[in-house]
């Protein structure tokens, strides 16, 4: 009998150790899928941007970006619109950090002008797209508070309340595919009073360097405004050897020209 009750401690007690509160796994998740893609280290990759009002119509441009991978801090990139004559030239370059307010620039080609974005307003629309400024940094582990929420299959759900208090989101509901390198499949962005405003798609997803998982097409719709922005990617290329020299104002500014 004594035999059986330590049997039987012993197994509650490691059910206990083992146990995780939905924080715990909420974060555990969002850090196996940032090692699973770790070692990309840059890429460029082009992508066709179509605008969808809310009657239909649409609008096309052309844009190319730039990631440098860094593991001491956030990512850094760069986006430079390609045309049409408008908008031809126009670069925006972040710098994401885990800790704190990304640095944010936006180049002006028409008064050849550098503008710093404020974290004020880092919610605003990006060169008029369903995209914040903010969805363009890039996914750091410390930027969110962590709560997982259900596991359905391999799809595993995640909510994530942005640290940062000038967010112009109050919580994301981040789909994870934990048996794909746990990509994400799925976001739903909810304003400032909590009301789902956009949800973002990930479709086409291919696999390089047998490794790393990319989506070729991302669909930004907005439910409050009816407009959709959706981003066609091609042509990545992972052996470009970028350097912290191609992610300066320098660099943003002669992108743009």
């Amino acid at each position: 009998m004594k035999a059986r009750l330590l049997t039987l401690l012993a197994f509650l007690t490691l059910f206990i150790v083992k146990a995780q509160s939905p924080e715990e796994k909420g974060i555990q998740i969002a850090k196996e899928a940032e090692k699973a893609d770790l070692g990309f280290n840059s890429s460029i990759a082009e992508l066709k941007m179509t605008l969808k009002n809310k009657n239909g119509q649409t609008s096309e441009r052309s844009l190319t970006t730039r990631t440098l991978e860094l593991t001491e801090d956030g990512d850094k990139s760069l986006i430079v619109f390609n045309s049409p004559k408008d908008v031809k030239g126009t670069s925006t370059l972040t710098f994401t950090h885990k800790v704190g307010s990304d640095d944010q620039w936006l180049y002006l080609p028409s008064i050849k002008r550098v503008k710093r974005i404020s974290s004020n307003n880092k919610s605003g629309p990006f060169v008029g797209s369903e995209f914040a400024y903010e969805d363009l940094s890039s996914q750091e582990v410390e930027k969110y508070t962590y709560k997982f929420l259900k596991e359905n299959n391999s799809i595993l759900t995640v909510e994530q309340d942005p640290v940062d208090p000038k967010s112009g989101y109050t919580r994301r509901i981040v789909s994870y595919n934990k048996s794909k390198g746990y990509r994400i499949e799925k976001i739903q962005f909810y304003d400032r009073k909590n009301a789902l405003l956009k949800t973002l798609s990930y479709s086409d997803y291919k696999q390089y360097k047998n490794k790393f998982w990319r989506a070729g097409v991302l669909k930004m719709v907005n439910h409050q405004s009816n407009k959709e922005t959706i981003l066609s990617f091609s042509d990545y290329n992972f052996d470009a050897e970028l350097s912290e020299d191609d992610f300066s104002q320098v660099a943003l500014q002669r992108a743009g020209n």
